[in-house]
């Protein structure tokens, strides 16, 4: 079965994108900053040891957007908050491996991506912690349903949501590999740069 590695994006839009970076340093500049970071990391991540799709929002827009690649699969993310289009995604894609990853963090790259896939062989999850009790990857490798209530509860944005969706998985062994830095504010812009 073939590995798929599923990137979440956002319109680089103003006020769409980093908004919680835009307050510290502009809406227009944090938006232009996640263009950038979004294109390095495809760079850094694209593999022939898997595919990798773009999971879009909004959808009608991300669909056509030129500011994404045009060689890679795109995807919908869909209604609800983050826990709801991460459960879509596990839930429509093929069977087979599945990581997902958020866009935002600039320690990514194809080493992470295959310690991911690696953990994948003896577990049937796998998080990638970020310093700040969040996450910037997950990964389920799929051989049999997702759990009905993947991600349900997930106190989002806050030191908890790591805890919270290990939770929603129920009798799965589940991996940890390297914790990794995103950026929400400037603080973790200036913590990158040092």
């Amino acid at each position: 079965m073939r590995k798929t590695l599923v990137v979440m994006v956002k319109e680089p839009r103003p006020g769409r994108v980093k908004t919680r970076l835009g307050r510290d340093i502009g809406l227009t500049t944090s938006a232009w900053w996640f263009r950038h970071q979004v294109k390095a990391l495809l760079k850094r991540v694209e593999s022939p040891k898997w595919d990798v799709v773009l999971a879009v929002a909004p959808d009608v827009a991300g669909m056509s957007s030129r500011v994404w690649p045009g060689h890679l699969p795109r995807i919908r993310q869909g209604a609800g908050d983050l826990g709801d289009r991460m459960a879509r995604v596990f839930r429509g894609l093929p069977n087979g491996p599945v990581c997902i990853i958020g866009a935002d963090i600039p320690g990514i790259n194809a080493v992470r991506i295959e310690e991911a896939f690696g953990a994948l062989g003896a577990h049937d999850a796998v998080y990638g912690p970020a310093d700040d009790g969040g996450y910037w990857l997950v990964g389920m490798k799929r051989v049999g349903p997702v759990p009905l209530r993947l991600f349900e509860g997930v106190r989002w944005s806050t030191e908890h949501a790591l805890a919270d969706s290990k939770a929603t998985m129920p009798g799965l062994r589940i991996a940890e590999i390297a914790t990794l830095r995103d950026v929400d504010t400037l603080a973790d812009l200036q913590a990158l740069s040092r």
